[in-house]
């Protein structure tokens, strides 16, 4: 028996991509990154239990420049996912789905998880 031909549903190839579009992908992606870098925090968490040998010892590695872009990148990666989660919640509720509305709080996810990871580095690690 001959196979019916099945037309494919819309994919990414249609479709333009918006700021929504993007931030959507970016926040499924970077889900799956934070596990890295949690295990970096877990690292440290577990050097700081065992005593200050061990302390100074991972203070020193994640003093390394390479290291510090990864930590960076890791709070970013952290506050853009918490912005998405609450950008997601405020959805559930069924409010904001206007073009302009989602276009709106997609930008104040990614404006929130790049101001706060500058603060958070400015207070807390640069000073």
């Amino acid at each position: 028996m001959a196979e019916k031909f099945k037309p494919l549903s819309p994919h990414l190839q249609i479709w333009r991509p918006t700021l929504t579009y993007v931030l959507s992908i970016t926040h499924r992606i970077l889900g799956g990154a934070l596990y890295f870098g949690s295990v970096l925090f877990i690292l440290w968490l577990g050097a700081a239990a065992l005593g200050q040998d061990q302390l100074a010892a991972i203070n020193g590695f994640y003093a390394f420049p390479l290291i510090q872009i990864g930590l960076f990148l890791y709070t970013w990666v952290l506050f853009h996912h918490l912005a998405g989660g609450i950008k997601h919640l405020i959805w559930d509720t069924g409010l904001g789905f206007g073009k302009a509305e989602r276009e709106a709080i997609s930008l104040a996810t990614l404006i929130f998880s790049v101001l706060a990871t500058l603060v958070v580095w400015a207070v807390f690690v640069w000073f």
